[in-house]
């Protein structure tokens, strides 16, 4: 098996720029103290990053926002919210959203 050395520097240099953005923050900030505020805005990034990702999946189709009636993720993401505010379970939450999701695309 022949080496290709384009492809193998090219498996290099990714592993690179995925790493070192990761681990050169948390170098850096793990000899840092930081203040009171800092640490409490970064515990809002997770919950922000994790709402837009859903919503972008729930409200944009192609580029265009979409109507609730004719989305059948958005119309299944409404128990299964509903589920996950009343249960506080995540395998309560994921079964839930297969289910509706399921029943919605049969149904529609």
């Amino acid at each position: 098996m022949e080496v290709r050395w384009d492809v193998f520097l090219i498996i290099v240099g990714s592993a690179l720029v995925t790493f070192l953005p990761r681990v050169v923050p948390l170098m850096v900030l793990s000899r840092m103290e930081l203040p009171e505020w800092g640490i409490r805005w970064l515990n809002y990034v997770p919950i922000s990053v994790m709402a837009a990702l859903v919503g972008q999946e729930l409200f944009v189709n192609d580029g265009q926002l979409t109507s609730l009636w004719t989305n059948v993720e958005l119309l299944a993401a409404i128990p299964t919210v509903l589920v996950a505010i009343k249960t506080r379970s995540l395998l309560g939450t994921v079964v839930a959203g297969m289910i509706s999701i399921m029943i919605l695309r049969y149904l529609l």
